[in-house]
């Protein structure tokens, strides 16, 4: 595992990250597998969590977070639907989107 400041976070390469993730972020902390720690759009997927953290507090964060997730699981979604529905992701998936479409645009600039 590797530490490393990156912009206004943490890089953890090689860190613990769930079976079937690239990453995962916890707080100001991004844990990415070593094959996507060149991936901008992955990066930037990660950043948008970062800010969510930073904006919502901890506890807020895991709240929302959790509490979609399982409501999604509770209406018979399996995981990878849920996921997908929380709308923290959905949040993060849209900054990603957009930075993949102009990654050296103006509006959304990656953290980086």
């Amino acid at each position: 595992m590797r530490l490393r400041r990156h912009g206004d976070h943490w890089l953890l390469i090689g860190g613990p990250v769930p079976p079937g993730s690239a990453a995962i972020t916890l707080g100001s902390v991004v844990c990415v597998r070593r094959g996507y720690v060149d991936d901008p759009r992955l990066l930037r997927h990660e950043e948008e969590h970062v800010r969510q953290w930073r904006e919502l507090g901890k506890v807020e964060f895991l709240r929302q977070y959790l509490g979609a997730y399982l409501r999604w699981r509770r209406h018979g979604f399996g995981h990878q639907a849920a996921y997908r529905l929380i709308p923290l992701e959905v949040e993060a998936e849209a900054a990603a989107e957009r930075f993949a479409a102009d990654p050296g645009g103006g509006g959304d600039q990656p953290l980086i």
